[in-house]
């Protein structure tokens, strides 16, 4: 099947551009021939090895072939980006005028069976207008539905288009819901498939603790809607001893009050930047605890992939995380409650200390169960972890794009 992957934003190692590299090799391994059309930043470069040469359209953001930065899903991206609700009207035009052209001369050279484009959004409602008479099939990473409650009316500029799509994949059924209520689109149409993680990339070790100070473990971007300006000042309530490695990237201020409040707790925080897969799964296997204390995320992979690597997990009580871990385990996950929100994803300002006092105790908890010499539960991971691998995720794409073929 000759599959054309579409991305607004750059296909990269995080998010939704580090699934899009997925689908392309294991459809690659599947037998499908994959074509790529990603909107980038001006000096980004897509992977080599990603895609043949001649397979390839990219759409430059920054004064290249369109004029304002690249557009980010979410509000605060680690790199500058333009927010979806400060697009201007002429800004909306020359983003659709351009994505309309490329999308349509790929069609016209690469003759896709079907198109997968990644999230409910601007992109997406192009392709749905320039090739209305092949497959769709769209997946939704969670960020497109917080812009269609942000941006209400160009949201709703795209809902006629978007009830088009073919096949929608929601990465968990609270997912599911949030599209079918907010978009009107058949519930019917829309399979519940979640991510998954590579497991060359993220597998545990039986190597023993070598240190008596317990190594903790943040992965994501720098931001608060992340929650790790309260994840740092939680830590100032927990004695024993911890070290906490931050992995990511951020902009603007929200970056500076990361970095200043990992700072300010010395040599126990490592800041890394952005890491590879590979060196990623390595940092994890060294590390005893990850934690995400984010308000907002579509399905938190990253979890899975601490997991897979030995990690116990602490997160906050996500739809995206309890969809992963419907098995409870006393020692294995912790979730925290979260407090109020403001919008959907920052609290109010007065149950700032609330969370950072919810954020501590299971810290402690899971930070006593190291100490204590609670071994990780290697059954409970293996029966969590086995049902993600991107091989077995693949195959319940790839019977999408057949429904998508087929019903039409």
């Amino acid at each position: 099947m000759r599959v054309l992957h579409l991305i607004s934003q750059k296909p990269d190692y995080t998010g939704s551009g580090k699934y899009v590299q997925e689908m392309i090799r294991q459809g690659r391994n599947r037998g499908h021939e994959p074509f790529l059309i990603a909107g980038v930043c001006a000096d980004f470069a897509v992977p080599e090895d990603l895609v043949q040469p001649g397979r390839l359209r990219v759409i430059r953001f920054d004064g290249h072939d369109l004029g304002f930065p690249v557009m980010g899903m979410s509000d605060v991206m680690p790199y500058e980006s333009t927010v979806c609700s400060s697009l201007t009207r002429l800004q909306i035009i020359e983003y659709k005028t351009v994505f309309f052209r490329v999308i349509g001369a790929a069609v016209v050279d690469f003759a896709p069976d079907v198109i997968h484009s990644n999230h409910l959004w601007m992109a997406t409602a192009v392709a749905r207008e320039v090739a209305p008479h092949l497959p769709l099939v769209t997946t939704c990473h969670g960020s497109c539905l917080r812009q269609h409650r942000l941006c209400l009316e160009l949201g709703d500029s795209l809902k006629e288009s978007l009830r088009g799509i073919d096949r929608v994949i929601a990465l968990f059924e609270q997912q599911k819901a949030d599209i079918v209520e907010l978009l009107g689109i058949d519930p019917g149409r829309v399979d519940v498939i979640s991510g998954g993680f590579n497991e060359l990339c993220f597998y545990a070790e039986e190597d023993e603790p070598d240190s008596d100070v317990v190594q903790l473990l943040y992965a994501g971007k720098l931001d608060s809607s992340k929650g790790v300006p309260w994840l740092l000042r939680s830590l100032n309530r927990i004695e024993a001893p911890w070290n906490l490695h931050l992995v990511g990237a951020g902009s603007g201020p929200e970056r500076d009050l990361c970095l200043e409040l990992a700072a300010s707790h010395g040599d126990r925080v490592t800041v890394h930047g952005v890491l590879s897969h590979e060196k990623l799964g390595g940092l994890m296997r060294r590390c005893d605890i990850f934690v995400l204390p984010s308000f907002f995320e579509g399905l938190p992979l990253v979890l899975l992939e601490a997991m897979a690597c030995g990690c116990r997990i602490v997160t906050t009580d996500l739809s995206g995380a309890r969809g992963l871990f419907a098995e409870p385990h006393p020692h294995m996950v912790r979730m925290v409650e979260l407090p109020r929100l403001e919008t959907v994803d920052r609290p109010y300002t007065a149950d700032e200390p609330v969370l950072e006092a919810r954020l501590a105790k299971a810290l402690e908890m899971s930070i006593s169960d190291v100490m204590n010499g609670v071994r990780p539960d290697e059954e409970y991971i293996r029966r969590i972890t086995e049902p993600f691998t991107w091989e077995k995720i693949f195959l319940r794409i790839e019977a999408a794009y057949n429904r998508a073929v087929q019903e039409r």
